[in-house]
């Protein structure tokens, strides 16, 4: 699958808020970052791994915020990533720039970092 085929399957899985769909992306053991996700759950110093942690933590988001949806600005594919950039929106929030790589390995991604400030 083209890096960038694997970037929109990840927005759409993300914005349908398909969690299936969207941890089928992901190798078994990947890792996930993500700054909000040091803030939420401090003890994880922003990290996770494994599928069972993502869904809790995209389950998570996907309950506490229904409007949550991620408008894509750009995709920037590299050798054995893709760079995406984004809005995160969510009603009565600011809107979001974000940045966040996808690495991928044999079709699947193997880790994911989000970054903003």
């Amino acid at each position: 699958m083209q890096l960038t085929e694997i970037a929109a399957k990840w927005f759409k899985a993300f914005n349908d808020k398909k969690l299936d769909d969207l941890l089928a992306l992901y190798h078994e053991d990947a890792q996930h970052y993500s700054p909000k996700l040091k803030v939420r759950q401090p003890s994880t110093l922003g990290l996770i791994r494994g599928k069972s942690a993502m869904r809790e933590w995209w389950q998570d988001a996907f309950d506490r915020l229904p409007s949550l949806r991620y408008e894509v600005v750009r995709l920037t594919p590299f050798e054995d990533r893709v760079f995406m950039e984004y809005i995160r929106h969510v009603d009565g929030e600011e809107d979001l720039y974000v940045g966040e790589m996808l690495e991928v390995e044999e079709g699947l991604i193997r880790s994911s970092a989000v970054f903003h400030r």
